[in-house]
């Protein structure tokens, strides 16, 4: 009996009984993925890992961190270009209240009323379209003033980006704007 006492106490694999794994072998065990005992468990999973992931977008959004915000809006050119145009007062952002009052306005049934604000619909889109092209050759000029250098890959579509910016109203800007009105980017 205190010979089989001390086997055991001498033999490695007799306390647990299974022979200890190659380090290969535990570590593509370590890298295996989860595997959910059923579909429905599997698709709450899913669940759960996007609305992870939408939450830490969301909150990158909001504060501007440029390690979790989703593709469009990466890298230093589209940083620049959102403080080029966050730096501007455009009529563009304010083209939804202006919208809200011009049609009020249009309710009014008198015939003076109703020109005035056809005259008003055309002074904004007019004001709008010529903004938008100023900005865009402008935005176009300070890229490539700022980033000679940039791959084409970053810099294509960069003043579509801003000029899409400005159509949005300030506060609703999304990642949050990061300058104030007339702060140099």
């Amino acid at each position: 009996m205190a010979d089989e006492a001390e086997k055991q106490s001498r033999d490695p694999q007799a306390p647990k009984g299974r022979p200890t794994p190659k380090r290969s072998e535990a570590e593509a065990n370590r890298r295996r993925a989860y595997t959910p005992k059923s579909g429905k468990e599997a698709a709450r999973d899913q669940r759960e890992r996007a609305r992870a992931a939408r939450e830490k977008q969301r909150i990158a959004l909001m504060n501007g961190d440029e390690s979790a915000l989703p593709p469009r809006d990466k890298g230093p050119v589209k940083r620049f270009v959102r403080d080029w145009v966050d730096a501007r007062f455009t009529v563009a952002e304010w083209f939804l209240p202006l919208a809200v009052i011009i049609l009020l306005l249009s309710v009014v049934r008198s015939g003076g009323m109703q020109a005035i604000t056809l005259l008003l619909w055309l002074l904004v889109i007019v004001l709008i379209v010529g903004q938008s092209i100023v900005l865009g050759f402008q935005l176009r000029g300070a890229v490539r003033k700022k980033f000679p250098n940039a791959p084409a890959a970053q810099t294509n579509g960069v003043v579509r980006y801003g000029l899409m910016r400005t159509l949005q109203m300030r506060r609703l800007r999304m990642p949050k704007p990061q300058v104030k009105r007339g702060q140099k980017p």
